[in-house]
């Protein structure tokens, strides 16, 4: 058994345990007379899922997709943008979250000034000029996450049983509010590292 062991792991590279939904961003530039502007979604209103909300064009990883085509493919679907309109720059760092989900944002340019997104997806799309992300700190709130294991939860089997101290931790939410916008989320998350990784290296 230990020679099969050694056959299986050796020059085995570790991957992320666990099963993890996967998605992909763009964080879409413009620029527009030798200003740039960082292009946002506000999510239509009859959508299921977080109808309103302020986001980057993207979605779910489909099978045998890589998470720039992702990002690529969402962000022509959403803003009805032919694929010669979105440059690729590079990739940004991306986010593992507490819902099972990883985020995979990618830094684009869109050449086209002339948006007209697809409706069923996006209510609108706003710009924010990216300056203002660069001298603007957001708001901060420390959201608490908690472990809630429920009455079916196997207690028996553990030491301590119920008063058994499970961990916690904390989801740093960012808010920023630009005229009648409020960009907070993941969102926020993105745009403020993005932000950073720019002025550290300024």
């Amino acid at each position: 058994m230990i020679d099969r062991i050694e056959h299986i792991f050796r020059g085995r590279k570790g991957k992320l345990m666990g099963n993890f939904n996967k998605s992909a961003v763009a964080i879409p530039l413009c620029a527009e007379g030798g200003n740039i502007d960082v292009i946002f979604e506000v999510r239509a209103l009859s959508l299921k899922h977080q109808p309103g909300d302020i986001c980057f064009p993207g979605g779910k990883m489909e099978t045998g997709e890589t998470p720039g085509i992702t990002a690529v493919r969402e962000t022509m679907e959403e803003l009805n943008l032919k694929r010669e309109n979105i440059e690729v720059i590079g990739e940004m760092d991306y986010v593992i979250t507490p819902y099972n989900f990883i985020m995979y944002p990618f830094v684009c340019r869109i050449s086209s000034q002339r948006i007209i997104p697809n409706k069923s997806e996006v209510d609108h799309v706003f710009k924010v000029p990216l300056k203002f992300f660069i001298q603007n700190n957001p708001l901060v709130y420390e959201m608490p996450v908690v472990s809630q294991p429920g009455e079916k939860f196997p207690y028996e089997l553990i030491a301590n049983g119920k008063d058994y101290k499970f961990r916690s931790g904390k989801i740093t939410e960012y808010f920023y509010q630009y005229k009648k916008y409020v960009i907070w989320g993941f969102t926020a998350c993105i745009i403020k590292e993005f932000a950073d990784i720019i002025k550290n290296n300024l």
